[in-house]
């Protein structure tokens, strides 16, 4: 019998069961502040469409940050995906619509802006993780986020065995040096490109072009999403 998970439904079991301090796991906690009470199954179930269909399609390629956002991840359970590009993100792998887990006005997040132009522009399915595929925070502060410890990411790393093991993908793709180290870690491969945020958005455009043989001009930067 195999140690890895032989399905989506296997896999989200897994990531639904990690627990740690300070650390929001949006498959299985709830917020006070902004979640609808079925919030965790609404996520674990936007997952498990998302990870069958990129098993059922097959993807080229993993994108893999570090750890989830309390902009993005924490409240949609999906990695680099803000509230925004729900929609975006059915599209990409040909799922059913994906269902908002949260009340109030859809959040937006900046990196997940430019992730999502890119993954637009190069219309090819890929599938979007983290190293530590939780949100972690700091003590008392929900809404921020810190870097995840390394006992917390070699205590993940059979989560992020079991994903290369659903799918097989060519080539991980980090987004960041972090991400690469991170990954570096796990004794896992990856090949880099600039994270988008703190000034590096350009360079992530033009990293992420080169990687799929993109024309420049087939990429615009976005317009500031925060004033």
């Amino acid at each position: 019998m195999s140690d890895h998970p032989q399905n989506a439904e296997e896999f989200v079991e897994l990531v639904a069961a990690l627990r740690f301090d300070d650390a929001f796991n949006p498959y299985s906690d709830l917020c006070s502040d902004f979640d609808r009470p079925d919030a965790a199954r609404i996520r674990r179930h936007n997952l498990i469409m998302v990870l069958d269909a990129a098993i059922d399609r097959g993807v080229d390629s993993i994108w893999v940050a570090r750890d989830l956002g309390y902009r993005g991840g924490r409240r949609t359970g999906l990695a680099l995906t803000d509230e925004v590009h729900l929609s975006a993100h059915a599209d990409l792998l040909g799922t059913p619509p994906l269902a908002r887990s949260t009340n109030g006005p859809a959040m937006a997040e900046r990196t997940a802006t430019v992730i999502w132009q890119m993954l637009i522009a190069i219309r090819q399915p890929v599938f979007l993780w983290n190293v530590f595929p939780l949100h972690p925070h700091e003590a008392g502060e929900p809404m921020s986020n810190r870097c995840h410890t390394r006992r917390e990411r070699l205590a993940c790393r059979h989560i992020m065995v079991g994903l290369i093991h659903l799918l097989s993908p060519s080539r991980v793709l980090a987004i960041g040096r972090d991400a690469q180290l991170a990954l570096e870690d796990l004794g896992v491969t990856a090949v880099k490109v600039r994270h988008p945020s703190y000034g590096g958005q350009s360079e992530f455009i033009a990293g992420v072009s080169t990687h799929y043989g993109l024309d420049a001009s087939d990429t615009q930067e976005p317009a500031p999403l925060f004033a």
